[in-house]
């Protein structure tokens, strides 16, 4: 019964779309420039599910890379995820079609395709001049939802006016997972997106790939900026495509080659260690392959690397929010976390290590409590993807996705060693 309704939405979508006039041609700059779009953090715990086990179920689905199967649709099997998304994140706007609307996606750089129609009563997508089918149907799950529908390319603005032109957009048909957000702009490597059609196996360009190769920006990579906030809803962050904003960093940019090893290399991913204490101090986490990813909100660790944690900071599991708690006495004596890239170490202070203590009734805690935002992955060490360097890590750095040459840049920041948590 699903299937046929799917199928019958495809067949009416893509008659809708007869009426509709191809989009205009587009003229490349001759003198591209990088396009800055701003995002908010966003706090929105919706759900019952803690901010550990939403992070964790987006690791078990980045390492598995499930996606949900032809079998799934048409069998009209519910998906198992829970019902809320990501407890933090970040969100901006981007304007779809011609003359079209504005949309609210997540940024993830965990996943690839990029989609809407994640509240169709609220703001659902509607066929405009540029809008044109491609005949079949995308399904791409995360950790904390999935999604299921049309695949179609349309026109993209971002920032002040400068559209891409036929990027392909997925509009959903059966979502679930997100909440107060349209859908989900995906900028992780391209390889991502291929099979997620049902039909063939075509990789999908992404926003990223598609500014670059039509003249839009002059460099093939995205640049983001966070802050560490203690508010909600605060706009923080910022966006640069096609090159970096050298006022959001202090220190040198340093890049490093994306890792070798499965199945971190499938996306944003690097290889680290991490120390306690000092550059050369008690070993936390062995060097090791992992991700970066603006996805997660935590930090996440190998189980056996979290255990050592745990046991040097003398942290507790608190059962209300699934966080390490600490009083403040370990706060005082808390020492910094050295991350080990590259060639290069950047310190992770005691206080960058803490969740915001002002959001701590947002998140199911006690106000005056201490709570640790290093968690446990969930695994062991040594599975090729031992850790995720999530939002409350990039949020003290600048952080460079460089697509064209495979690899990740980091930069020390004027919140690295903020105390505003």
């Amino acid at each position: 019964m699903l299937a046929r309704l799917i199928a019958l939405s495809l067949v009416v979508f893509t008659l809708l779309l007869v009426f509709v006039v191809p989009g205009h041609s587009l003229a490349i700059r001759k003198s591209a420039s990088p396009v800055t779009l701003p995002f908010v953090r966003r706090l929105n715990v919706t759900g019952i599910g803690k901010l550990v086990e939403l992070d964790r179920a987006r690791a078990k689905s980045l390492k598995s890379r499930a996606r949900i199967s032809t079998d799934v649709v048409q069998q009209g099997i519910t998906v198992n995820t829970p019902a809320s998304n990501q407890a933090v994140d970040y969100v901006t706007t981007v304007h779809i079609g011609t003359p079209g609307k504005d949309y609210t996606l997540l940024i993830d750089t965990g996943s690839s395709n990029t989609w809407v129609g994640a509240r169709p009563l609220e703001n659902a997508f509607i066929p405009s001049l540029s809008t044109s089918p491609r005949l079949n149907l995308v399904n791409v799950q995360y950790g904390s939802g999935f999604v299921t529908g049309f695949e179609v390319t349309d026109s993209v603005t971002l920032g002040s006016g400068v559209t891409i032109e036929n990027q392909p957009i997925g509009v959903a048909l059966l979502s679930g997972g997100f909440s107060e957000v349209d859908g989900i702009l995906g900028l992780g490597p391209v390889d991502l997106t291929c099979g997620t059609l049902l039909l063939g196996s075509d990789c999908l360009p992404t926003v990223t790939d598609n500014a670059f190769s039509q003249g839009l920006i002059p460099q093939h990579l995205v640049g983001i900026s966070f802050e560490p906030s203690s508010s909600l809803n605060n706009a923080n962050g910022e966006l640069t495509f096609g090159g970096v904003d050298s006022s959001k960093f202090t220190g040198p940019l340093n890049f490093v080659p994306i890792t070798a090893t499965s199945p971190a290399n499938e996306f944003v991913g690097i290889d680290q260690s991490i120390t306690f204490g000092s550059p050369d101090g008690q070993t936390v986490l062995p060097a090791t392959a992992g991700i970066t990813d603006t996805g997660t909100t935590l930090l996440l660790i190998a189980s056996d690397a979290f255990a050592t944690y745990q046991s040097l900071t003398g942290g507790v599991l608190d059962s209300n929010t699934g966080l390490l708690k600490i009083t403040p006495d370990q706060f005082a004596n808390l020492k910094s976390l050295f991350f080990h890239i590259g060639s290069n170490t950047f310190e992770f202070t005691p206080n960058a290590q803490i969740f915001p203590r002002a959001l701590n009734s947002a998140i199911g805690g006690t106000d005056d409590a201490i709570y640790l935002v290093i968690a446990d992955i969930g695994t062991p060490s040594g599975e090729g993807l031992d850790f995720i360097d999530g939002m409350t890590f990039l949020e003290r750095f600048y952080y460079v996705f460089d697509v064209a040459n495979s690899r990740v840049g980091l930069a020390t920041t004027a919140f690295t060693h903020a105390t505003t948590n």
